[in-house]
C-alpha cells in the first residue's frame, strides 16, 4: 500500500544549491505501515474511540438536559434516563469488543501481544 500512495517527505534545508546546512527532515503519514487490512482497522480504531467518547459526552448532556427541564414529568426524566442509561452501555460494548477481539488474537495467536 505504500507504494499507491505517497506517505513520507523529506526536506533537506540548504542555504544555496547543493549545500545542505541542517539534517534533512523526514515527515510520514499516518498509513505508513499498512500492509493488510488489519493494520487498517488498527488505524481506524485509535479514530474510533476518540469519536465514541464525544459522542458519549454529547448523549449524556442530552440525558442530562431531558431530566434538568422535565419539570417532575416522569415521562420525560424516564427519557432522559434511558438515554443515559444507552450511552453508557453502547460505550462499554465498544470497550468490552476491542478487550475480547484482543483476547481472541492473542488465543489464536493473530495479534501482537494481549493488550
Amino acid at each position: 500500500m505504500s507504494t499507491l500512495l505517497a506517505q513520507s517527505l523529506q526536506i533537506v534545508p540548504s542555504v544555496g544549491p547543493g549545500t545542505p546546512t541542517h539534517a534533512p527532515i523526514s515527515i510520514s503519514g499516518p498509513l505508513i505501515g499498512i500492509n493488510n487490512i488489519g493494520d487498517l482497522l488498527n488505524v481506524l480504531t485509535s479514530f474510533l474511540y476518540p469519536f465514541a467518547s464525544l459522542i458519549l459526552f454529547f448523549v449524556l448532556i442530552m440525558g442530562g438536559y431531558d431530566i434538568l427541564l422535565s419539570h417532575g414529568d416522569p415521562e420525560k426524566v424516564q427519557s432522559g434516563r434511558l438515554k443515559i442509561t444507552a450511552g453508557i452501555v453502547g460505550y462499554v460494548l465498544l470497550g468490552l469488543s476491542y478487550l475480547i477481539s484482543r483476547i481472541l488474537g492473542y488465543i489464536f495467536g493473530v495479534g501482537g501481544g494481549l493488550l
